[in-house]
């Protein structure tokens, strides 16, 4: 546990009691605060009151007097589309508002750092798509290599309940919009932004508001070392306002689409190898094409962005390609389940979007697609050009019939994913792709994305068992 520091002796509110809020609360506890704590939930409540927590009904009148904070849980609104009535009494009465990642960064710092000879660091990774890959990747690479390390945030554990930092010691972070947008402090070490597409465009304002909020990881504290995926305008613009000059290696650039050259640092992936270039010359390359746990142009870009972090770290390149080549992926993202009468079957439940939707569509050969769920604001436009692999798409959802209309091949209606798993095993044939990749959220259906999965990978076991 990291325990939260600036608030000994004090009332702190925590308003929201799932993963990172009663993490809050205990952080905040062990660091001499007295925390105040709400949800609307009775029986979260009831369990943070079974760990000896005040619940205070913090929408009544004056319930944040004497507050010296209010700490936010992530899928809490705090602006738009409107503030959480909590949040917009914490406005009015001038309490400032933070969420666990504001704590974690004023208080991962320990007494004793001075005396060691390397120093812990973190690295935090945000963007649209492909940051849980890549960070879960920075964190595969530094272990293989030996050193000591820690996957949190959005993945892995919470950012409070980690373990202090100690001599050499490596914390890797996901961070959401949601988390970086609301976070008073934010100073990583190493800062990684992959890739920008709309999303959560509710949440932010619209597509301004999400890239400002994916943007102040890089300029509220400023890291060290930034690891911009330029193949976006707002990456390249984000790039553009980091670096000094072309020359300015403090910012490295890293694309897929096309060859990186100039003065500075940049890593790059084309047809499959990936290439670093350093003043002007090529200083590594990898095959990046054998490796299972990367399918795809868009698992290149993962490779080249925590290719890049690492490399900030004082890592080899050998060290890093050895460490590639042993990644196995990560569930629920372009995961192959199974391998079956010639037919790979792939769970890409995480493609909750079009955008990453799309470049799953991209990694694989002749596709029987399943698809659907609860559409997203935009539609479906964004797959147009991506869809020439498939073979055939089995839509899922309550709408299946509305989404089978906006896609531009053949589609059967399936409506559940037993179904849709049964159909498109049937019409597989051998070096076919069956491909779990919904373009849509899952709540019309699911509790969450990993449930989607899970049901996804048991339908095709079952099938394949019996």
């Amino acid at each position: 546990m990291i325990p939260v520091r600036g608030y000994r002796g004090r009332r702190v509110a925590v308003l929201g009691l799932g993963r990172s809020g009663l993490a809050s609360a205990r952080a905040l506890r062990a660091g001499g605060a007295e925390p105040v704590c709400w949800d609307d939930n009775p029986a979260t409540r009831a369990e943070a009151e079974a760990e000896g927590y005040a619940c205070s009904d913090l929408t009544r009148h004056g319930a944040l007097e004497d507050v010296a904070a209010l700490i936010v849980s992530p899928g809490i609104p705090h602006l738009y589309p409107a503030p959480n009535p909590v949040v917009a009494a914490a406005l009015e009465a001038g309490v400032p508002l933070d969420n666990d990642i504001g704590l974690f960064f004023r208080s991962f710092a320990a007494p004793g750092w001075d005396e060691l000879d390397v120093v812990p660091r973190v690295v935090a990774v945000t963007g649209s798509n492909g940051k849980s890959t890549t960070a879960a990747l920075i964190h595969h690479i530094l272990t293989e290599a030996g050193r000591p390390a820690q996957l949190a945030g959005n993945i892995g554990r919470g950012v409070l309940d980690i373990s202090p930092g100690g001599e050499g010691s490596v914390v890797v972070l996901e961070l959401s919009s949601y988390q970086t947008e609301l976070a008073r402090a934010l100073t990583p070490d190493v800062a990684v932004f992959t890739n920008l597409s709309p999303d959560h465009l509710d949440r932010h304002g619209g597509m301004g508001g999400y890239f400002a909020a994916k943007r102040r990881l890089f300029t509220e504290g400023g890291p060290d070392r930034a690891v911009i995926g330029v193949d976006e305008s707002e990456g390249a613009f984000l790039a553009n306002q980091l670096a000094e000059g072309a020359a300015d290696d403090r910012v490295l650039r890293v694309s897929v689409t096309r060859k990186l050259t100039g003065p500075g640092w940049q890593v790059y992936a084309r047809k499959g190898f990936l290439s670093e270039v350093r003043k002007g010359r090529q200083a590594a390359a990898i095959d990046l094409r054998a490796i299972k746990g990367l399918p795809g142009v868009h698992n290149h870009q993962n490779a080249c962005a925590a290719y890049a972090a690492c490399r900030t770290l004082g890592l080899a390149p050998r060290v890093i390609e050895a460490a590639l080549a042993s990644y196995p992926g990560l569930p629920h993202r372009s995961q192959i389940v199974a391998e079956a009468g010639g037919v790979t079957y792939v769970n890409d439940s995480k493609a909750t979007n079009v955008d990453s939707a799309a470049k799953a569509l991209r990694a694989f050969g002749s596709i029987r697609w399943i698809c659907g769920g609860l559409e997203k604001e935009g539609g479906l436009a964004g797959l147009r050009g991506a869809t020439e692999a498939v073979a055939k798409a089995y839509v899922i959802g309550r709408e299946a019939a509305g989404f089978a209309l906006q896609l531009d091949v053949e589609a059967e209606i399936c409506t559940t994913m037993a179904q849709a798993v049964a159909r498109a095993m049937a019409e597989a044939q051998p070096g076919d792709t069956v491909l779990l990749a919904p373009a849509a959220a899952s709540f019309d259906q699911y509790d969450n994305f990993e449930r989607r999965g899970e049901d996804f990978v048991a339908e095709v076991q079952r099938r394949l068992a019996g």
